[in-house]
């Protein structure tokens, strides 16, 4: 059944025409539903209208619109070191990764050349860190979602060793601004890299325990595998990134690819989709894909606390804030920049004037908001059940999308 449209002329929130299923015109089995906008599988303030016949689901119209964080009318406010806390809140469980790709922008911007390497080693440090933190939100909640409690205590408890090495690091539990245009906040504390260690060598052990919980439980296999598949083709055209791209079956990272800070000196694997259990590029892949790419941020992790602790150590000399300008000016231009979130590909662009130290125009290439747009197409078909798989597969966050 196609949407119908129609004016919603003593609606508030829209004045123009939108699809809309007229109830008059709903066949004898077909029901509308909506899920969200608080509703806890809807990860955030999403709704869906969803239209059924029984438990079919015949289509879904995602309505976003309820959070306005306005992050790009504030930026094109403010100056750029004024930006990065409000960078923070756009994907609010990878502070570290956004704050990454927007200051490796602003110092394009302004033709920096090589940072210290100490302070890329430990920007690359902060953000696989954050990058694992993420991965767990998205397996422990997707859990939840299928009915398992047990995986969200394990992996919720493991997050908060990550959130307090961070905490030590920036003073904050969660929006860090530490990463800074130029240079860091501060250097790591005293122990930093030791507690790190020991950190990552306790996450190795448990992490083929959380694979034995989730990924052979036959209840999590027969809800994930073959649900919700999403082909190569349909992820390409959609502008799909990230996990849900690589679960697939491509083999894309923008840290190979683009070779941006010191990742071109760390060796880690990409993991893709193969279907192993179902169909390559169903919930159980993009699930597996992104507890794979918590086992290779390890790796990277323990790459960059051997090259803290030796070639790239401590020093008295070292000066954090040695680099950051102390004027920025950039020159009238127009300026991308993307990095590797964990969600996918974060990409800012600005325009600027050339006058003044404010963005004349500053736009975020969200990952979660071009992953969302794939879901009417691969839950069309699906039992009513299987959307909240679906929907946890994606691993979104709203603050992001309704930015």
């Amino acid at each position: 059944m196609n949407p119908i449209t129609y004016q919603a002329k003593d609606d508030h929130l829209l004045n123009s025409e939108r699809p809309f299923y007229n109830i008059s015109t709903l066949k004898k089995e077909e029901m509308i539903i909506n899920i969200g906008p608080q509703h806890p599988s809807t990860h955030g303030v999403l709704r869906l209208e969803i239209l059924t016949d029984g438990e079919i689901v015949l289509d879904i119209i995602p309505h976003i619109g309820y959070l306005h964080r306005c992050f790009e009318k504030h930026a094109e406010n403010l100056p750029y070191p004024q930006i990065i806390p409000f960078v923070d809140r756009l994907d609010y469980v990878a502070s570290m990764n956004n704050e990454h790709a927007f200051v490796m922008g602003v110092e394009k911007m302004l033709g920096l050349e090589i940072i210290d390497k100490r302070i890329e080693y430990i920007r690359v440090l902060v953000a696989e860190l954050n990058r694992i933190s993420s991965h767990f939100v998205a397996l422990g909640t997707y859990s939840l979602d299928l009915g398992s409690f047990t995986p969200f205590l394990w992996l919720m408890r493991d997050r908060e060793h990550i959130l307090r090495l961070l905490e030590w690091v920036s003073g904050a539990r969660m929006l860090y601004n530490y990463i800074w245009c130029g240079g860091l906040y501060y250097d790591l504390p005293i122990g930093f890299e030791e507690r790190c260690i020991e950190f990552i060598n306790y996450m190795t052990i448990k992490m083929k325990e959380v694979e034995k919980l989730l990924f052979n439980n036959f209840i999590y296999k027969k809800r994930t595998a073959n649900i919700g598949v999403l082909p190569l083709k349909l992820a390409i055209n959609s502008g799909v990134t990230g996990p849900m791209l690589r679960a697939s079956g491509l083999r894309f990272d923008i840290r190979k690819a683009d070779k941006y800070s010191v990742y071109p000196e760390i060796e880690f694997e990409i993991p893709i989709g193969e279907g192993i259990v179902g169909t390559v590029g169903d919930c159980w892949d993009r699930s597996w894909v992104r507890y794979r790419e918590c086992q290779e941020s390890m790796k990277i992790i323990r790459q960059c606390l051997s090259k803290l602790i030796g070639e790239h150590k401590r020093t008295p000399e070292f000066d954090a804030h040695k680099n950051i300008p102390k004027k920025i000016r950039p020159i009238k231009q127009d300026f991308y920049i993307r990095a590797e979130n964990p969600k996918g590909e974060l990409g800012f662009y600005f325009r600027t004037d050339g006058k003044t130290d404010i963005p004349y125009r500053c736009k975020v290439r969200s990952c979660s908001f071009s992953n969302l747009s794939v879901l009417p197409s691969i839950a069309k078909g699906c039992i009513l059940a299987d959307v909240i798989a679906i929907i946890g597969s994606l691993d979104l966050i709203m603050g992001e999308v309704d930015r």
